[in-house]
């Protein structure tokens, strides 16, 4: 006999319960941008009306696997997200600040050299 799903549920324990929900999470964190943009209660023609472009736009944009981080911005923003972009290391996260905005940061590309210049000296040698 089948069981519904709400019934397997009051069987798990609380740390399985968290698990299932920290998967789920993690699965979400991981939506194509059509998905995000449907989460977000959006249809391509009303996020293209906030861009100013046309709905194909929109499909293509959804579509790419490479895109400069602007239009990336531009289409999350348009949801009313914002966009970070972090390079991860295996000793250190990093938020690089104005990537794929109009004012090119020059610290964000100091402190990358800093963290390679860094990286470099920590390097055992071979």
């Amino acid at each position: 006999m089948a069981k519904n799903w709400r019934e397997v549920r009051r069987t798990l324990s609380p740390e399985r319960e968290a698990r299932i929900e920290a998967r789920v999470k993690a699965e979400l964190a991981r939506l194509p941008l059509a998905e995000v943009r449907k989460a977000r209660a959006l249809t391509q023609t009303r996020l293209a009306e906030i861009l100013r472009v046309n709905q194909a736009a929109i499909s293509k944009m959804e579509q790419r696997t490479d895109m400069y981080l602007s239009t990336l911005r531009s289409y999350i923003e348009a949801m009313g997200g914002s966009l970070e972009v972090r390079a991860v290391f295996p000793e250190a996260e990093m938020l690089l600040e104005h990537i794929g905005s109009e004012g090119k940061s020059i610290a964000s590309a100091g402190v990358m050299r800093a963290a390679k210049r860094a990286s470099h000296r920590n390097a055992k040698p071979a």
